[in-house]
């Protein structure tokens, strides 16, 4: 188990390097370059030249992509061109709320999706299985955004159930301690405003968790169908075990496995994909983040947060690998 958890570190290292070429050439193809991007249409000549001049651009592009990998390893992205705060700081300020919404969204998907992809294995065949297949294709087919904005006009703007925008009450004198609003409010003990927090979170956490809820119903169906057939199944079933223990530990514990790779991955891509859905219910996190910084041509935000977004995915995506090997005896001999 030690040797394939140095394996799976010893990757990281090739793909990082590969994302960070990756972006650092992206920056440097926008039309005019950084410096026309940061200064607009209008800027002239010479002030072109004192902004590559003063942050380098002039340099051969080797010199410039080391220095910036030398920054990337410290950290220092520079400073946000629209606020003049240190994007690292601003990121970490972020990060709390698009956790928070990564929670609640995953929580919502598998609390959902296994029960139902579990039963619609155990009715294969029936309604309910017909009726769970074609729920997963929509909830797949319907783009986040679209879903986003109906369950706001819906819920929050006819209904007034919910509120339809932020991560908190701005009227509500909460305490900042984690920066994790619910979290914050059970620490001190404001019950008003973890309440309110939790309510904020419920509409996001609906529309940015569908596409996972589908995929795992999807999954889990499959993998139960895969079990149910396997020969320990059918001689544990020989051997008159009652069906709860055929179920707990030889069906639910076995189909699990790729489902719980599967609820890894869709945790990463959310921590890393989470713009619409904050754009639309203007949550605060670093998904909307990153859409105010494209539009304001925030290159330092866009490229620090891209950057970061990107290594925390493949930290989720390590100990996904490591959790599986735990599960799985097969990679644990290796």
């Amino acid at each position: 188990m030690l040797r394939f958890i140095i394996r799976r570190l010893l990757q990281l290292i090739p793909i990082l390097l590969g994302l960070s070429v990756l972006l650092f050439a992206w920056l440097r193809a926008l039309p005019g370059g950084p410096a026309q991007a940061a200064l607009g249409e209008r800027a002239t000549p010479e002030a072109i030249a004192r902004y590559n001049e003063l942050f380098g651009l002039d340099e051969p592009l080797y010199v410039q992509y080391f220095k910036f990998l030398g920054r990337a390893v410290r950290l220092d992205f520079g400073n946000s061109a629209r606020t003049g705060r240190p994007v690292t700081t601003e990121f970490l300020e972020r990060m709390p709320g698009t956790i928070e919404l990564t929670v609640f969204a995953m929580i919502f998907a598998v609390g959902l999706g296994i029960p139902l992809g579990y039963l619609a294995a155990r009715k294969h065949g029936s309604w309910i299985d017909s009726t769970s297949v074609i729920a997963s294709l929509l909830g797949v087919a319907i783009p986040v955004f679209f879903l986003a904005y109906l369950l706001r006009l819906g819920f929050a703007v006819e209904l007034g159930w919910l509120p339809g925008s932020g991560r908190q009450d701005v009227r509500i004198d909460a305490t900042r301690i984690t920066n994790f609003y619910v979290l914050d409010g059970l620490l001190t003990r404001e019950w008003d405003a973890a309440w309110d927090a939790v309510l904020h979170l419920i509409l996001p956490a609906i529309a940015l968790g569908t596409i996972p809820l589908a995929i795992i119903v999807r999954i889990t169906r499959a993998s139960v169908l895969d079990v149910v057939n396997e020969d320990y199944v059918r001689t544990a079933n020989a051997k008159g075990l009652a069906p709860s223990t055929v179920r707990g530990r030889h069906i639910i514990r076995n189909a699990l496995l790729p489902v719980s790779t599967t609820i890894g991955l869709q945790t990463g891509l959310l921590l890393s994909g989470a713009v619409l859905t904050e754009t639309v219910f203007a949550f605060g996190g670093v998904g909307s983040a990153l859409y105010d910084a494209l539009f304001a041509r925030d290159f330092a935000v866009l490229q620090g947060f891209i950057l970061m977004l990107a290594v925390v995915y493949v930290l989720v995506n390590l100990l996904v690998d490591i959790s599986y090997g735990l599960l799985d005896p097969r990679v644990r001999v290796q």
